[in-house]
């Protein structure tokens, strides 16, 4: 009789554990990020319901910028500024925003579109971290030239100065200094503009590459400096955004990173 009552204690147990296991509440990142916003959010408390399941409104709750340090638990929920925050991926990426810098996103109408047309054209997830980081858009819609002339001026999404185009792309390679005005090709030419993108990292090499195109001639020949490197970890930061959920490569999400124009 002991034995039978031991059992059904046993049986007990263990129904209860498994209705405990069945209610427990999901992770943060165990949910897709939901792909039309606010509007699969009716009530505004940070969840939508789309596909036949619960979505994340990232808009609802800001995302980590600490990523994990905010997140004792793991459950993929941090606490910064006051308020709750996701864990992007379980861990913001992987990366922290740069020092001195602020980071975060926000919703860019139609932006999903333009991240799959760039990926569509062989573009890559630092592809779309660059341009992501030089237009709201990810489009060539700023002042002709980037208000820059001669090697200082700069063309297509990633604004690309002419002085590595030339250098570095075989659409321009052997073009002079004073025939700038014939990067205004990449402003129309998608692929064009990735062509020549990757041919100058292949040139100079990812490293260098970053150094030659946030500070020109001058950065390609001291690539170490404070603001290059402050640059390419703003460029790194996104990436890994992107990187960290892959709702991220099809929604209006923009990543930024308040790196001073210049």
């Amino acid at each position: 009789m002991k034995r039978k009552l031991a059992i059904l204690l046993a049986l007990c147990i263990t129904m209860i554990g498994l209705g405990l296991a069945e209610t427990a509440p999901a992770a943060a990142q165990d949910y897709p990020t939901c792909q039309n916003g606010s509007a699969s959010d009716p009530d505004g408390d940070g969840w939508g319901w789309e596909n036949g399941q619960s979505c994340i409104v990232q808009s609802g709750y800001p995302t980590c910028q600490n990523g994990s340090a905010s997140d004792p638990d793991g459950d993929g929920w941090g606490w910064e500024n006051g308020q709750s925050c996701i864990v992007q991926g379980g861990g913001g990426g992987g990366l922290t925003c740069p020092s001195n810098a602020e980071c975060g996103s926000y919703t860019v109408n139609g932006l999903g579109n333009r991240k799959q047309q760039i990926l569509n054209y062989g573009g890559t997830t630092l592809d779309l971290a660059i341009a992501m980081l030089e237009t709201d858009g990810m489009t060539t819609n700023y002042a002709y030239g980037d208000n820059k002339t001669y090697d200082a001026a700069n063309f297509g999404i990633f604004k690309q100065n002419w002085h590595m185009l030339r250098n570095a792309c075989s659409w321009f390679t052997g073009q002079s200094v004073n025939d700038w005005n014939n990067g205004a090709l990449l402003n129309s030419d998608l692929g064009a503009d990735l062509y020549c993108r990757h041919q100058a990292q292949n040139h100079y090499g990812e490293y260098v590459w970053f150094a030659g195109h946030r500070n020109g001639e001058s950065g390609l020949s001291n690539p170490n400096t404070d603001d290059i490197d402050k640059y390419r970890t703003a460029v790194y930061w996104i990436k890994g955004q992107l990187e960290s959920n892959a709702a991220n490569l099809y929604n209006d999400t923009r990543f930024w990173v308040d790196v001073e124009a210049i």
